[in-house]
This record gives C-alpha cells, sequence and structure tokens, in this order.
C-alpha cells in the first residue's frame, strides 16, 4: 500500500499542470494544446498495455517482488528524464518509456490478489485500491502546489526521488510466499489461456476494464481546460483542477474496501453492474456545471461509485484463473485497462477540442450505461456455472 501511495502520487503529479508543460514546450494553439496533452498522458498507458501481459508471465514464473523492484527503479528513472524534456516529441517518447519500464501498482495488485483467501479477495483488493486511490488523491493537488513554488521540471524531479524511496522500501521490506519448486520430471501445468478452464469471466472482465478506463480518462486530460472556463481567476485554474482531479479520488477511497467487502456478500458482479449505472447518471449533470465547486460535488460522488469496479474485476478474474495463471490473467486485466486509458485520453482530447467539452460527458455517459447493460446479459449468460 505504501509503495503503490508513493508511486501513484508521482505520477499523478503532472496532471493539472501537463496542458501547461505542452504550452511551455512549444505547443501555442488551444486545441493542438488539448490534443497534445491526451497524447502525451496516454502514451504511458499504451506502451504499458503492451508489456503488462509479459510482466504478469513473468511474475508468475520469477516471482511479483521482482517485478515490483524493476517497475519502481524504471520509473524512477523515466520521471526524472521527463524533467529534461525539451520539445513536446521527447514528453510523448519518455511517456512511453514511462510505460515500458513501470507498472508498479498494477503488479502490487497481482501480488496481493494471488496471495490473499478467495473469500477475502474483495476487501484486500478494495483495500490495496484505497491505497491508490489515496495516491491519485494527493498526486494532483501538489500538482497544482508545487510548479508555482519550485517550477514544473523541479517537481518532475522531485517525483522521481519519491518513486525511488518507494524501490529501497519494496527491496528491503515487501515479502512474498515462496512457491515450491517443480517436481523433477512431472508434466508442465498448462500456462497462459490454456489454462483456464472456463474463458467467459475472464473476456467478460477485460472488456469491462477497458470500457471503464476509456470511459473515466476521457475526462480527465480535459480538465483543466474545462476548469477554465468556470473559473474566473486564471491564478486558480491548476488548483481548482487538482481538488476536482482529487474529489473522484477521494470518493473511491471512501468506498473502496466497503464496496469490496459488499461485494464478498452480495457478488463481485453485482457491484460491477451497480457501479456502472450509477456513474452514468451522475455524468449527465457534470456536462451542465456553473462553477467549480459543483463540479468537484458531482466528481466526489462518482468516485464512490467508481470505487467498486476494479477490485471487484480483478477479484473475478482472481476467482476464475486457476493459481498458476493468476498473474499472467492478472496481466491481461490491466493490459486492457491500459488500452482504454490509451484510448480515453486520445478520444477525449479529440471530442473536446472540436465538438466541445460538454459532448465529452454525454459520450462517456452513453458507454458506462452501455458497459453496464452489457455486464448484465454477461452476467446471466455465465451465471449457470
Amino acid at each position: 500500500m505504501f509503495g503503490s501511495f508513493t508511486t501513484i502520487v508521482a505520477m499523478t503529479l503532472l496532471l493539472p499542470f501537463l496542458p501547461l508543460y505542452v504550452e511551455q514546450l512549444g505547443v501555442k494553439e488551444h486545441a493542438a494544446i488539448v490534443q497534445w496533452s491526451g497524447v502525451a498522458y496516454g502514451a504511458t498507458f499504451f506502451s504499458a498495455a503492451l508489456v503488462a501481459p509479459l510482466w504478469g508471465r513473468l511474475a508468475d514464473r520469477y516471482g511479483r517482488k521482482l517485478m515490483l523492484i524493476r517497475a519502481s527503479l524504471g520509473m524512477a528513472v523515466a520521471m526524472a528524464l521527463i524533467g529534461l524534456a525539451q520539445d513536446v516529441w521527447q514528453l510523448v517518447a519518455l511517456r512511453l518509456l514511462a510505460g515500458l519500464l513501470g507498472g508498479y501498482a498494477s503488479g502490487s495488485m497481482v501480488l496481493v490478489a494471488t496471495q490473499t483467501p478467495k473469500d477475502r479477495s474483495g476487501w484486500a483488493l478494495g483495500t490495496m485500491s484505497s491505497a491508490i486511490m489515496a495516491g491519485n488523491l494527493v498526486g494532483p493537488l501538489l500538482g497544482g502546489a508545487l510548479p508555482p513554488l519550485i517550477g514544473i521540471r523541479a517537481t518532475f524531479f522531485g517525483a522521481g526521488a519519491v518513486i525511488f524511496v518507494a524501490f529501497l522500501a519494496t527491496w528491503f521490506l515487501v515479502r512474498e510466499e515462496r512457491r515450491p519448486p517443480p517436481t523433477a520430471g512431472a508434466a508442465r501445468p498448462r500456462g497462459g489461456w490454456a489454462g483456464v478452464p472456463d474463458k467467459r469471466p475472464i473476456l467478460a472482465m477485460l472488456f469491462t476494464g477497458m470500457l471503464l478506463m476509456l470511459a473515466n480518462m476521457s475526462i480527465e486530460p480535459i480538465i483543466t481546460v474545462y476548469v477554465a472556463q468556470l473559473v474566473a481567476d486564471p491564478a486558480q485554474v491548476t488548483r481548482t483542477a487538482g481538488f476536482v482531479m482529487s474529489a473522484a479520488a477521494l470518493g473511491s477511497i471512501l468506498s473502496a474496501a466497503r464496496l469490496g467487502r459488499l461485494a464478498d456478500r452480495i457478488g463481485h458482479w453485482n457491484v460491477i453492474v451497480g457501479c456502472l449505472a450509477v456513474s452514468a447518471v451522475l455524468l449527465v449533470p457534470q456536462a451542465f456545471v456553473t462553477a467549480g465547486w459543483q463540479l468537484v460535488l458531482l466528481r466526489f460522488l462518482m468516485g464512490l461509485s467508481l470505487g467498486g469496479l476494479l477490485p471487484c474485476i480483478a477479484a473475478v478474474i482472481r476467482h476464475s484463473a486457476p493459481e498458476r495463471v493468476a498473474g499472467s490473467m492478472l496481466g491481461y486485466s490491466i493490459s486492457a485497462q491500459y488500452t482504454g486509458q490509451v484510448a480515453g485520453p486520445v478520444l477525449g482530447g479529440f471530442v473536446g477540442g472540436h465538438f466541445g467539452m460538454r459532448t465529452v460527458f454525454f459520450a462517456t455517459c452513453v458507454l458506462m450505461a452501455a458497459g453496464a447493460a452489457w455486464n448484465w446479459w454477461a452476467q446471466r449468460a455465465v451465471r449457470p456455472r
């Protein structure tokens, strides 16, 4: 929890000032700033989506702690280098590098999911999500406050230093249960997809995770620009944007463990359907706000509803996959979520830049409602097993 919190704080620092950094690197046109912000933000998730299944498989084979050590050290280096970018192309390239080398929070979810009793998995993963969301809460707040004090580049250097502390803590403090080595001459069990007897629940969760992150992240890159239309004082834009981004994280912190415990009792899939439906309803009024505090309140309520989704998705996969391939399947889930995080900012930036900010909220509402309906149908199809 500590390692995930510190790495997420460092990674989310840039959210409130990313458009300002893009402008500082030479991009001047309004629509271009919005689109480049989406591309730079999504670049990390694009590269991470490519390598997440590989890291999951290597974690099954060589241990999950080793993957956490690799991720924390790689992210520390990448974040420090981002502070040295000289143009927007270098920023995008370094964000790609951060995705290739990183993945600490997702790796920690794999570690916890595979070493927790199945009947407590919803609560345990919800508790982990609370730590991750706490990082999402603190990160944008610091990102809104630090650049005016120490500068944007120094903020990236500080982020790299914080992640390096997480690297040291992981190396010395994390303990992983050792699995017995395979018996000599024994038949090698099937790995990967071949080792999963019923693939339908896992495929459903892969799609749900991708849809969730696409819908959620389509809004993140445009929040700063959207807040600028609501706040009269330009000096308050980044601070207000930080509060808006952190409000959703605060709601998720408060609800993740509770929704996870509820899901352990009434079923993880039931919580997934309910959370998606409530989120779709809450997106509509966000398109009609007239003041910053209204957007903060609505994002907080949406965070309450979203808090149980990722823990429940991971729990369904954990229940549906044998132990020997659990890391690989959770790796595919992370890859699917990263795919949504790639498409979301790019689509959100494009729609926001060409059709208006409010259109992004309406389109995201439709996606969340469709996801709720599809999961309700998929649950009924899989239930006989």
